[in-house]
């Protein structure tokens, strides 16, 4: 049934109000926060390895989450400061946030030649 010109004046339709992927960051594209572990995870059902996730403390807001450790190897310890920012991990569950390489106390990958400016090295002097 449709509704009349005197209801939709009186009863406007509401739009929907779209879900952030990273709430926790309350609207900031980056946060610092501490390490409170480091571990590995197993990805969903059509990968397998074992992803390397830190246990994070958000300091000024005191908000617990995951976030991924992007690249190979990392010199993450408890209780060092490392820079968040929202990116959806699609192969684990439970993850929406990373870890930004080259940033505070996570240095960047060694010997990395492509994509340098996700994984936090400089351009490659001759």
């Amino acid at each position: 049934m449709m509704t009349s010109l005197n209801q939709t004046i009186k009863y406007p339709k509401k739009q929907k109000t779209k879900l952030k992927r990273s709430p926790k960051l309350e609207r900031n594209p980056f946060k610092k926060a501490i390490c409170n572990k480091i571990l590995t995870m197993s990805p969903k059902k059509p990968n397998s390895a074992n992803r390397s996730v830190a246990k994070v403390l958000l300091t000024h807001s005191k908000i617990k989450l995951t976030a991924k450790i992007p690249g190979e190897k990392n010199n993450l310890q408890q209780h060092s400061n490392v820079l968040v920012s929202g990116a959806c991990v699609k192969d684990l569950i439970g993850v929406s946030y990373c870890v930004v390489r080259g940033k505070l106390d996570l240095l960047g990958v060694q010997n990395r030649k492509t994509k340098r400016s996700l994984y936090g090295i400089k351009k490659l002097s001759i």
